[in-house]
Order: C-alpha cells, then sequence, then structure tokens
C-alpha cells in the first residue's frame, strides 16, 4: 500500500498524452464557472504571512489564487481546491493523492495535517518551519485562513481535506465527483 501512491503517479505521468508538459493554465472565467456550477463557491486568496500573530502583523506576500470551496450540505465540513488542480484533465499530484491517498506515516509532531502534506511531498508552510505561521487569506470566506498543500507541480487541494481523506474522512464533497482528470480505474482501488 505504502508503494501504490507513487505507481499511480507513475503510471498516470507515463499514461499523459504526449507533448502535454506544460500546466494547466486554466481559463479562469470557465474554471470558476465550473466550479459554481458543482456546487462551489470561488474564493480569492492571498499568501499572509505571520498568521499565528495578530492581523495587524501579517504581511500580505504577492500575487492571489482562486480556490473553490466546497461545503458539505449534511454537517458543514468544507473542502478547498486549487482551480487550476479542479480544472485540470491531465493528472496532477494533488489529484492523485487524493485519489489514492497514502495512509499517514509515523514520527507526525504537531500539526497532522500540515505533517501529512510534507510526507505527500509538498508544504503548506510560508517560510520554513518557525513560530510565525503562515496561510491562504480569503475575504468574506468561512475559512479566512486556509492551510494549503501546495504540491511540486503547483497543484493544491487543502491540508486538512487531504489529511481526513487519508483516513476516509470527506469533508465538504468527495472531490473524485468534481476533479476533471478521472484516473485509470486501477487508481481508485
Amino acid at each position: 500500500m505504502k508503494h501504490s501512491f507513487w505507481s499511480v503517479t507513475a503510471a498516470a505521468v507515463l499514461l499523459s498524452a504526449p507533448g502535454s508538459v506544460k500546466g494547466a493554465e486554466p481559463d479562469t472565467g470557465a474554471a470558476s464557472a465550473y466550479c459554481e456550477s458543482t456546487g462551489g463557491k470561488v474564493i480569492d486568496r492571498a499568501p499572509m504571512y505571520g498568521t499565528n500573530g495578530p492581523p495587524s502583523s501579517w504581511l500580505r506576500l504577492t500575487g492571489t489564487r482562486k480556490f473553490c470551496q466546497y461545503t458539505s450540505s449534511k454537517d458543514g465540513s468544507r473542502i478547498h481546491v486549487l482551480l487550476e488542480t479542479l480544472w485540470a484533465t491531465t493528472p496532477t499530484l494533488a489529484a492523485l493523492a487524493y485519489y489514492t491517498p497514502p495512509p499517514v506515516g509515523s514520527g507526525c509532531v504537531g500539526n497532522p495535517a500540515s505533517c501529512y502534506c510534507s510526507q505527500l511531498g509538498g508544504s503548506d508552510l510560508f517560510g520554513g518551519i518557525n513560530a510565525a505561521g503562515g496561510n491562504w487569506f480569503g475575504r468574506g470566506s468561512q475559512d479566512a485562513l486556509l492551510e494549503a498543500c501546495i504540491l511540486p507541480d503547483m497543484s493544491s487541494i487543502d491540508s486538512w481535506g487531504l489529511a481526513y481523506k487519508s483516513d476516509g474522512t470527506i469533508r465538504g464533497i468527495d472531490l473524485t465527483t468534481v476533479l476533471r482528470y478521472a484516473p485509470p480505474p486501477a487508481a481508485t482501488r
């Protein structure tokens, strides 16, 4: 089971269309419309450093990203996925980690979702491991601060959504019903 994630990842890369090495650059209008048509809400988020301190001390970093937030009508839980990850029709590391989540490894100290993200090869830390903290800020979102697990291919699903999924718990909605990339049947076992 430990190697199934990497086997699926390697297979997905080999099975992807030849010559398609550039990342998914979505038409943000179409990706946003898709998010909303599948029951999500588009949230513009900005990276903020120092979020463990008072908001007056936060440092806004350059750039913004659009995330699709899905909220469960049953329990109010939420999951957030980067629009590029949601819209991609080719494999992304975040989608593969969601479809075939490896179990949480041992040795996690502190935030289990952040540790799990690191075990997947991603990061949700701003400025390395320090006490300052950092998150993606979304004005008007129920989750003003989001720990987004950014993987090496720049795909992203929120860290808690990935960690819960590794234990079989679905937050928000089951992203397998809305991710445009559909893996080969063997990848979902």
